[in-house]
């Protein structure tokens, strides 16, 4: 029985060119998750400004709605902070067709940039004084 050696020409592993190929597609993949994870970040501070702005809008009206006020019309800005996120709320009175009820609607813009608004949330409020 005689036992075949390997010759030179077929010898076992990968040539320099299948090593660099796969480092090129490693390489692309990489880089295509490394952008996927800095959007997720982006978009996590996002959301958390939008949250934050929503609790502070939201406390507005729930004040406005345990007082049982009945606000002026007009327009008046505040700063409502959450936590270390800087906020400005700006709180627009508007009349409705019945005189007896004003529409309430709070903005929350970026403390840092005022032009970019957050969140608004309106609501309706009656007049205390008629609803007995």
């Amino acid at each position: 029985m005689r036992i075949s050696r390997p010759s030179s020409r077929s010898q076992q592993g990968f040539t320099l060119l299948e090593v660099l190929v796969a480092l090129v597609i490693v390489g692309t993949a990489l880089g295509a998750s490394l952008r996927a994870v800095g959007s997720l970040t982006q978009n996590s501070s996002g959301l958390r400004a939008a949250m934050m702005a929503t609790w502070s809008a939201e406390n507005r009206l729930a004040q406005i709605r345990l007082a049982r006020e009945y606000p002026a019309i007009g327009k008046r800005s505040f700063e409502c902070s959450q936590g270390d996120l800087k906020l400005t709320c700006e709180e627009d009175v508007l009349t409705t067709p019945n005189p007896f009820f004003r529409r309430v609607e709070v903005s929350v813009y970026d403390g840092g940039d005022t032009q970019r608004r957050l969140i608004k949330l309106a609501q309706i409020v009656p007049d205390p004084q008629r609803a007995r």
